[in-house]
């Protein structure tokens, strides 16, 4: 059981500020993301993208900003759970939550702030039999969240884009045999990164499948095989491996987070404008995952949400106490 002041689900930019406005009111910060690591959409799908309403830079790119955002959080010591999705959400006693992943990890929070931008990025799957059979933890992972997993394993990665082309050079020197699949003959990476791969399957240091789509998994208790057609010629093939990595890309979507009982209004999170509280006390939503009056999808604006929310969430947590507010310009970061 992990145990903080305020849960975060979601690890984007909005949630990386709200640890800091947390912090200085002297509340701890977990967070919690399916992604493999900080930064949501800004890292995952736009990292040298240039942004240019951010106070303070005339232009900043995706990923700079995300790596600032976590060196000022840094001092509050926040802790993460990367690639598991909150699938349960309940309230115990008066005020805290226990929050449940889909590979069972339990996080005992007071408060929760829900900080998922456009939802959990769920992982797009290919039409193969089986599949859910060997997901969490037998042998099928739709992200490399620890590449030492996979030394001296038979993998096979499914995709054409550059998550795909990256990890199958990454892969290629640490485990025993690597596959890389592809439905078409073309792929929609970096051209470095394509001429890397197909050095490598010239050189027989992995094994290339082009034309070839999924058809299903076998295993008892654990991935054990997976089956292959090539589109062309119709031949059908079964190739052993202990791990199925297939990267398809991400799709943004509410998930398990519709069953909470909060109000949703057209894919997104009721709030209050005073706290951005939703209709359950104690849980919180900010950034692109909420909605009300006038809302902007901005940055600029999920920070300003942050700001009011940690200040709500302090006089949640801690009833009766006054808290007199002081600026940073005076009283300095004073971490824990």
């Amino acid at each position: 059981m992990i145990t903080t002041d305020i849960a975060v689900i979601g690890a984007g930019p909005v949630a990386l500020f709200a640890i800091f406005e947390a912090g200085l009111l002297k509340m701890r910060c977990h967070l919690i993301d399916y992604l493999p690591q900080a930064g949501g959409q800004l890292t995952e799908i736009y990292p040298k993208k240039p942004i240019y309403d951010i106070p303070g830079y005339p232009t900043v790119l995706a990923q700079e900003l995300v790596d600032n955002l976590l060196k000022q959080a840094e001092p509050f010591k926040p802790t993460f759970t990367f690639g598991e999705r909150v699938e349960k959400l309940d309230k115990i006693a008066d005020r805290d939550f226990i929050l449940t992943t889909n590979m069972g990890t339990k996080i005992n929070a007071r408060a929760v702030v829900i900080a998922g931008g456009l939802g959990c990025f769920e992982p797009r799957k290919p039409e193969a039999e089986n599949l859910a059979q060997f997901e969490n933890g037998k042998g099928i992972s739709y992200m490399v969240l620890d590449p030492e997993a996979y030394r001296n394993k038979k993998i096979i990665i499914a995709g054409g884009g550059d998550s795909a082309l990256d990890w199958t050079i990454f892969l290629a020197n640490i485990a025993k045999e690597v596959t890389l699949v592809h439905r078409s003959e073309a792929f929609r990476g970096a051209p470095d990164s394509v001429n890397k791969v197909l050095k490598l399957a010239e050189e027989k240091k992995i094994n290339l499948l082009l034309n070839t789509n999924l058809t299903h998994v076998e295993g008892l208790d654990v991935l054990k095989a997976v089956g292959l057609v090539n589109i062309k010629t119709n031949e059908k093939q079964i190739i052993e491996a202990d791990n199925l990595i297939p990267l398809f890309g991400l799709s943004p979507k509410l998930g398990p987070m519709e069953n909470w009982g909060l109000t949703i209004e057209k894919n997104a999170i009721v709030v209050n404008t005073e706290d951005y509280s939703t209709n359950i006390e104690g849980i919180y939503a900010i950034g692109d995952i909420n909605t009300y009056k006038n809302k902007l999808k901005l940055i600029l604006c999920g920070f300003h949400e942050a700001a009011l929310v940690s200040h709500s969430a302090y006089k949640y947590l801690n009833p009766g106490v006054k808290y007199t507010m002081k600026y940073t310009t005076v009283n300095g970061v004073n971490t824990f």
